[in-house]
């Protein structure tokens, strides 16, 4: 899930910030999983790190890999109320990088020869996307997946911002929320325009890509990400929460700025129900999982080549000058020309990135215990793949 602030692109700032896609031309260095010795090349990064924090960020953990090893961080503190540091493992919620795990599953469903991504949704879905204009007839799967459907994002419904990601929040945190309820609610909305006109990021599109998912697959959501590249990668910290409520240790606490009136009041949001994020941002994970998970998809271990090649296709994100979507990827550039690869996200009272150069050799994942303070983000990506040392 990508947060949005009333009916400007929060969880797309953050998207749009943070998501990116993946390229591995060439096989990336192996990379040792203990970390790297100190003085190998991240200052600058933990410099932009306690600067987020000085400016009013709890905390922040981080990992980055490359050819020296890894490198493991953590800034600021992880709990407000014991001023408990920040974990250097923590767990958290990693809302719209979701969306790659979801985009992989579909494109080996493909690559099996179980859909087309050129498929209608009214086949894969029949009679779900109808109504106020919106039509499944028009709109293909790839178009779900590269964010050019032209549906409504069910998150910038007014009414279900103030239940669920601001003033209701607190009161409404627990409630099991169903997939199609945040279709019904997208779908209660006129279309943004026509199916390929142009991006327009929604996360309504990943709901539907889910459940194409359970319908190819036969199974749920949660089993095909589990079964295809949870398990086979290796990836223990990382899992699809359901209904749970509570973050697996180890875990910092998760803070939002709720209230417009009260914009100085900072609330514990830790516990939610998991299911009000679903296909489209219901992940946790690590930073260290978040980076084994890209490495292996840009370099091919998870997808074939052509289906790789279509997953790294993009269109331009005009909302995000700089950046393009793939396929549950995007590009963009650092501020000294150096593409990355990956994607970012953002759930109430969490903001995540996960990135990789081009030729998969260095790698950097992190995460804010804070749903506000994306301005800062890109700093510390300049900070890693940009400054010397």
């Amino acid at each position: 899930m990508a947060l949005r602030k009333s009916t400007k692109a929060f969880g797309a700032g953050i998207a749009a910030a943070a998501m990116a896609a993946t390229a591995f031309v060439a096989p990336a260095q192996a990379v040792s999983d203990t970390a790297s010795a100190a003085g190998t090349g991240h200052r600058a990064t933990q410099r932009a790190m306690d600067d987020a924090v000085a400016s009013g960020i709890p905390g922040i953990t981080a990992q980055a890999r490359d050819g020296h090893g890894v490198w493991k961080a953590a800034s600021g503190v992880g709990d407000l109320t014991t001023g408990a540091p920040r974990g250097k493992n923590d767990k958290f919620r990693v809302g719209s990088i979701t969306k790659s795990f979801v985009a992989t599953v579909l494109l080996q469903m493909e690559a099996e020869g179980r859909i087309d991504l050129d498929d209608t949704v009214e086949r894969r879905l029949p009679g779900v996307v109808r109504g106020n204009g919106n039509d499944g007839r028009k709109i293909r799967v790839r178009q779900l997946l590269n964010h050019t459907s032209g549906l409504f994002d069910y998150l910038a419904d007014e009414e279900y911002l103030k239940k669920y990601t601001f003033e209701g929040y607190l009161k409404h945190r627990y409630d099991t929320v169903s997939p199609m309820k945040h279709v019904r609610l997208a779908l209660s909305h006129k279309p943004m325009f026509e199916p390929g006109e142009k991006h327009s990021y929604s996360n309504t599109n990943y709901v539907l890509a889910g459940l194409i998912i359970e319908k190819v697959g036969g199974r749920t959501y949660e089993e095909e990400v589990r079964d295809r590249i949870i398990g086979p990668l290796g990836l223990k910290n990382t899992s699809n929460p359901g209904n749970s409520v509570h973050l697996p240790r180890p875990s910092s606490r998760g803070y939002a700025k709720l209230f417009e009136s009260a914009p100085d009041r900072i609330d514990d949001i830790t516990e939610m129900n998991g299911s009000q994020g679903w296909a489209d941002g219901d992940i946790i994970s690590t930073a260290g999982d978040l980076n084994r998970f890209y490495s292996a998809l840009l370099r091919g271990k998870l997808l074939p080549p052509k289906q790789l090649k279509a997953m790294k296709t993009t269109v331009s994100a005009p909302e995000s000058p700089g950046m393009s979507y793939g396929l549950g990827l995007t590009r963009l550039k650092t501020s000294c020309g150096t593409t990355l690869w990956g994607h970012g996200g953002g759930m109430v009272g969490w903001l995540s990135m996960a990135l990789s150069t081009a030729d998969g050799r260095h790698q950097l994942a992190f995460n804010y215990n804070a749903g506000w303070g994306q301005e800062s983000i890109l700093k510390i990506v300049d900070a890693e793949f940009c400054d010397t040392p």
